[in-house]
């Protein structure tokens, strides 16, 4: 009787296996985010405020559908990037088209009507400036040096650069896209991200994601360990008891004995959460946690601590 052979095991990779890396969606990714902000606003005590960044959000939307062609990285220059680890749209280096400030355009023209007095004089003295001068604030919000003079116009210039990278990393796709040895910054642009998402349902349901406060790439980190300092021990959660519809533990603050830093955690569990609308609504909340001695891991581009 001869002897059986056993065929060889060969591991499939699952088609359900979740995506590390999720490339923001271009058409809705912004008119979700205002809807989220005009929702917010009802009731709030910053409600005038919130609608203001709900008009914004709605001038990205607009800006980020006319935004032109753009000069994506090919195919080797993504090769080199998962080789060595980069982000394929780094933040501080990736040569920006001139079409950023034309979007940049758009959105204080758009926002203008909308604006509160303050407001409408910080767009005002923006609309004056030269490109040189832009490019320069530019530079300022891309490499976080967000406090000092004209700090109040940072907002609106990030929300133009938001709109570039946003649809550089939309037109990139998540699928071409390694994580970094850094798993705290972003793996498209090697930016910070502005919170975290705890996803709610399919093959993503309850993995944790962080998402990035430049270009709304996010990306998987496991659940309760530091994004800034990657430590598992001393991490912990604090969210606010009763502030209508920002309460239920809907955002938390993740916070880390080891580092001092913390980040806001939102779950969709909860409801249509989004990490920026919703870190913004929740301002109370980052008063406790920093009276408490922990520091922010991550900007909101939309709240410059300095204006």
């Amino acid at each position: 009787m001869s002897a059986s052979t056993q065929a060889p095991i060969i591991p499939i990779k699952s088609s359900s296996e979740p995506p590390h890396v999720i490339a923001p969606d271009a058409a809705t990714i912004f008119s979700r985010r205002a809807q989220r902000f005009d929702q917010l606003a009802e009731g709030h005590s910053l409600g005038d405020w919130l609608r203001f960044l709900g008009a914004i959000s709605r001038a990205q939307h607009d800006a980020l559908q006319s935004l032109p062609a753009l000069g994506l990285p090919d195919a080797a220059q993504m090769s080199v990037a998962r080789e060595h680890r980069m982000p394929p749209l780094p933040a501080q280096s990736w040569p920006r088209p001139d079409a950023w400030r034309e979007s940049l355009t758009a959105i204080t023209t758009a926002i203008a009507k909308h604006a509160p007095d303050a407001a409408q004089k910080d767009l005002a003295r923006l609309a004056g400036y030269d490109a040189e001068r832009i490019e320069a604030l530019a530079e300022r919000v891309l490499h976080t040096e967000l406090y000092g003079e004209e700090a109040s116009l940072l907002p609106y210039v990030a929300a133009a650069l938001q709109v570039l990278w946003t649809g550089a990393a939309a037109g990139l796709g998540g699928g071409e896209i390694t994580a970094l040895d850094v798993p705290g910054v972003c793996p498209c642009c090697g930016f910070l991200p502005v919170a975290s998402v705890v996803r709610g349902g399919g093959e993503v349901g309850n993995l944790r994601y962080l998402h990035c406060a430049l270009c709304n790439t996010e990306w998987n980190l496991v659940r309760v360990k530091c994004t800034a300092c990657d430590a598992t021990e001393g991490v912990s959660y604090r969210y606010l008891e009763a502030e209508g519809a920002q309460g239920s533990g809907a955002v938390r603050a993740e916070t880390c004995d080891s580092c001092k830093s913390y980040l806001k955690i939102v779950y969709q569990e909860k409801g249509p959460v989004d990490p920026v609308a919703d870190d913004l609504a929740t301002l109370a909340l980052d008063i406790l946690v920093d009276e408490a001695g922990y520091a922010r891991s991550g900007p909101n581009l939309l709240l410059v601590p300095g204006g």
